[in-house]
């Protein structure tokens, strides 16, 4: 693995709010893990095997860039709940569910709005703040980036 791959994978995971992460090639072996008064630990262990003639590309997935909520459903008064990871967006706990919050709710600061899915794990996202929801801007069962605008709360 390359030191800009490494990077890259590191920046992913830091992205993701992952605390730990093991990943096991027949290349090599790493095992990544953050820890709150440090910024990452790593350890890697030598390669389990020579290296092939042609190395697989960056095993870590690079992140498109988070679509942009256009201007002006972003209004002063409006401001935006963001993703706080990358992962599967969804608005409910099950499919028979009902929505976690639907458009035109109140929410309360520490409410749960939502629900992303990263590598198994389901995080319930909670709300930063109080307000109406105005909007949501993700479609259930979709992909979001970190930073991604969810909903429009006022």
């Amino acid at each position: 693995m390359k030191a800009k791959e490494l990077q890259e994978l590191l920046d992913f995971i830091a992205k993701s709010g992952l605390n730990k992460v093991n990943i096991e090639t027949e290349e090599f072996k790493i095992s990544v893990q953050r820890d709150p008064t440090t910024k990452h630990v790593i350890s890697a262990a030598a390669p389990m095997a020579a290296p092939a003639p042609a190395a697989a590309a960056a095993h870590a997935p690079v992140a498109a860039p988070a679509a942009a909520a256009p201007a002006a459903e972003a209004s002063v008064s409006n401001r935006a709940l963001k993703a706080p990871m990358i992962g599967t967006f969804y608005r409910s706990s099950g499919p028979d569910s009902p929505a976690f919050v639907q458009v035109g709710d109140m929410v309360e600061k520490g409410q749960v709005i939502c629900i992303i899915e990263a590598m198994k794990l389901f995080n319930e996202i909670e709300a930063e703040e109080s307000g109406r929801i105005v909007k949501a801007m993700v479609e259930n069962a979709t992909p979001v980036e970190y930073d991604q605008p969810l909903f429009l709360i006022e």
